[in-house]
């Protein structure tokens, strides 16, 4: 073999084993996993609403401008909120609130800020929190809780009632005041 087929074939090797070196270090790495994002999965809604109906009878209703919804645990929160609550005698309960929260597992809401409450008896309620407990199917009312209905004004730190504020329990710092007359009069 002459001096340049060597050389050829020694350029040719080399060239061969370039282009190997090449293809081996040019293989990409794989993509590394995803980590699922820390955090709750929301779903977030523009006016809709939530209700709960127990024995066939719609015991509540919310309407928001916003719903979020844990994906995972199906707890809400929203803001503008307006709700009724619907009592056994016929009584509806209307809500107003600037945002609240819903647990799904407990069925308990609580909304805060702006809160405001009537019922269809003309009695009113104003307090910073209200929270429906619906094991004991319970409003408490609390931060500076007032409530009046027709001649009787009453507050206190935390209100209780389990029938839509027609009769209600008042704990800490409280006064009532019968015969009191309203600011119409």
């Amino acid at each position: 073999m002459s001096a340049k087929g060597k050389i050829f074939i020694c350029m040719g090797i080399l060239l061969f084993l370039a282009l190997v070196t090449w293809v081996v270090r040019s293989i990409p790495e794989p993509p590394k996993p995803v980590e699922p994002a820390e955090g709750p999965r929301l779903m977030t809604y523009e006016g809709n609403v939530l209700s709960a109906e127990k024995d066939g009878r719609k015991q509540w209703e919310l309407s928001a401008d916003q719903i979020s919804v844990d994906v995972d645990t199906q707890n809400a929160e929203m803001t503008k909120i307006t709700g009724k609550f619907y009592s056994e005698d016929d009584r509806i309960v209307t809500l107003t609130s600037d945002h609240g929260f819903y647990n799904q597992s407990t069925k308990d809401i609580a909304v805060d800020g702006n809160v405001k409450v009537t019922n269809t008896d003309g009695a009113e309620l104003n307090c910073q929190k209200l929270s429906w407990i619906a094991e004991k199917e319970m409003m408490v009312a609390e931060g500076d809780a007032h409530v009046k209905k027709e001649d009787m004004r009453a507050h206190g730190d935390r209100i209780e009632s389990t029938d839509g504020f027609n009769r209600v329990k008042i704990i800490g710092k409280a006064h009532i005041e019968k015969g009191a007359k309203s600011e119409n009069e």
